[in-house]
């Protein structure tokens, strides 16, 4: 979450008012070490907010140069 933040310039904040999230939903969120953890909802409010924003989330398993899995500007 932290990288997709990086690529489109914004903080916590802007991201949790373009998901429609609370701020302390987006903190705990980005404090989860590696799988980030929600309820399908809010995930999804999350996943949709990044892609409007042009973020590509890249799984395990998927074309990317490292091979692993990660975010992109699309």
């Amino acid at each position: 979450m932290r990288a997709a933040r990086a690529l489109l310039g914004i903080d916590q904040r802007e991201l949790a008012q373009r998901s429609g999230l609370s701020l302390p939903t987006i903190q705990r969120m980005e404090s989860c070490d590696g799988v980030v953890r929600g309820n399908v909802d809010s995930l999804m409010k999350l996943v949709d907010a990044l892609a409007t924003g042009g973020i590509e989330l890249i799984g395990d398993g998927a074309s990317s140069n490292g091979g692993g899995r990660g975010v992109r500007l699309k």
